[in-house]
């Protein structure tokens, strides 16, 4: 298990959860769960067209990622974000879909992209993953005050001088960017879930911003570790097991919430009692 390719699959699922928990956990604070779920799925056009000229799947991938996170950014300020997030997603969709009924054969590889590959990685990979990681990481850190601000008050934000619209596409450009690096690890439709599900799980914990960071990466880690585990003692794919552990954090931190909400009703009604008498 921690042997010949299982060695690449451990570090690159490392990096890919830690800036799945950086980047989901403002995914959810900002009700971007839709453009996070549209940005890689409407990438895979990218990665198919690539393949039907012959280079790169990621070049395509990354180019078709900027273009989505700037089109919706820019789009969405004249109008409905959901509307324009789901054309885009469409429209992208319909691309991949006519690349795709070019190409003579059904590449192996362009199915990796939808379902993810991450026990196929090479060591050859990890490198620039890592780079467009801490690129993704880094960028959060510097943006962190004005994301935190513009994502809880951003009428406020805004009568403080930021511009809520620029942060906004800047984000979505950093959710491209995490895409271009996790897609080929997990799937485009896979790295919603894990950016969706630890995330979404640490906010129904814990309101202080930091410290769902931080239970947001741990969780996203564990469900990474956990899944490769999981595939290699059983044999099923990773992004089974992404989805479900991913799926069960979320259930497991609704019913914290839940837990602890009957527990405060509780005591505050024992503690009026005995003020009464």
């Amino acid at each position: 298990m921690f042997s010949g390719f299982m060695v690449n699959a451990w570090m690159i699922g490392t990096i890919v959860a830690i800036v799945a928990g950086v980047v989901g956990f403002f995914v959810v604070l900002r009700g971007a769960a839709f453009p996070a779920h549209a940005i890689p799925n409407g990438a895979f056009a990218g990665a198919a067209g690539a393949n039907l000229l012959g280079v790169n799947p990621l070049l395509g991938l990354g180019v078709f990622s900027l273009g989505a996170a700037l089109g919706i950014g820019r789009l969405a300020r004249r109008g409905r974000a959901d509307a324009v997030t789901a054309l885009a997603l469409v429209m992208m969709l319909a691309l991949g879909a006519a690349f795709l009924s070019q190409s003579t054969e059904y590449e192996p590889e362009i199915f990796s992209l939808l379902f993810g590959e991450i026990l196929g990685v090479s060591r050859a990979q990890i490198v620039p993953v890592a780079a467009l990681g801490l690129v993704c990481v880094v960028t959060v850190g510097l943006l962190y005050r004005r994301l935190l601000l513009t994502s809880i008050a951003p009428d406020i934000a805004a009568a403080q001088g930021l511009r809520p619209e620029l942060i906004n596409t800047v984000f979505l450009i950093v959710i491209a960017c995490a895409t271009t690096m996790t897609v080929p690890v997990v799937g485009a439709l896979l790295i919603f879930t894990l950016m969706i599900g630890p995330p979404a799980a640490a906010r129904t914990v814990t309101d202080r911003a930091e410290v769902a960071i931080a239970l947001s990466v741990l969780l996203a880690l564990l469900t990474i570790w956990a899944a490769l585990a999981c595939s290699y003692t059983t044999n099923w794919p990773v992004g089974f097991y992404v989805s479900v552990l991913s799926a069960g954090w979320f259930a497991l931190g609704r019913g914290y919430a839940a837990g602890r909400r009957a527990f405060s009703r509780s005591t505050r009604t024992r503690s009026a009692l005995r003020l009464g008498v």
